[in-house]
């Protein structure tokens, strides 16, 4: 086997990155790290080779380049089957690739007006009504995954899988930006804020140097 090569973008902004690092790091996956700082005057140079549309992330398995984060899960799920990268039960496994489509499609609202960064904690953020539907759109698709198929309480669905890595950063957000939550959907970003590889991106994202005005609110 050839080794994964993934090239991330910077780790206190980018939060597509962070899914597929965050779900190899957990499945125990072996992999190399490339870090290319985006909107820099060299960022579409370095992106240029990997036919990207200059987007991060992007994996390198051999001569194969996978982009788009759900694709590069969907692959690792498919290379490495003991990854538990979908539930095992056909119904989850279906509302889990319901769910992770929707995150990779929907919410832009949200996303544009709550860019994600490690470095900051926000208070008295007023959103829009389109940004608040998301979140009340996203609680409500926690509050049904982890009470029907949430087992242990833990996670959305029985284990860890790609559902949670694609909605880690939207529990970040919730936490940055200090969004009212209760319950399921409060226990559920404390589960993402303890996971190892949250605490390891979250501290080398505020090492970073980079500052990037766009998403600094």
């Amino acid at each position: 086997m050839s080794e994964l090569t993934l090239i991330i973008g910077n780790k206190n902004y980018s939060s597509w990155s962070l899914r597929p690092w965050l779900f190899m790091k957990h499945a125990g996956i072996p992999f190399g790290e490339k870090h290319i700082a985006l909107y820099t005057s060299t960022s579409r140079n370095e992106l240029e080779p990997y036919h990207s549309n200059y987007k991060v992330p992007v994996l390198i398995d051999g001569d194969l380049v996978v982009w788009d984060s759900l694709a590069i899960l969907e692959y690792i799920a498919e290379r490495y089957p003991d990854s538990h990268g979908w539930p095992e039960d056909a119904k989850a496994r279906a509302i889990a690739r319901s769910i992770s489509a929707e995150m990779h499609s929907s919410f832009v609202n949200l996303r544009s007006e709550l860019p994600m960064n490690c470095r900051r904690q926000y208070s008295d953020i007023k959103v829009s009504d389109a940004a608040q539907r998301d979140i009340e759109r996203i609680r409500e698709l926690w509050c049904v995954c982890r009470g029907r198929y949430g087992g242990d309480d833990v996670w959305l669905f029985d284990k860890f899988c790609i559902a949670d890595a694609m909605y880690a950063p939207v529990a970040l957000r919730f936490a940055s930006y200090g969004i009212s939550l209760s319950g399921t959907e409060a226990s559920y970003v404390q589960s993402i804020l303890k996971h190892r590889y949250i605490i390891e991106w979250m501290e080398a994202g505020r090492r970073e140097h980079e500052v990037l005005s766009e998403f600094e609110n």
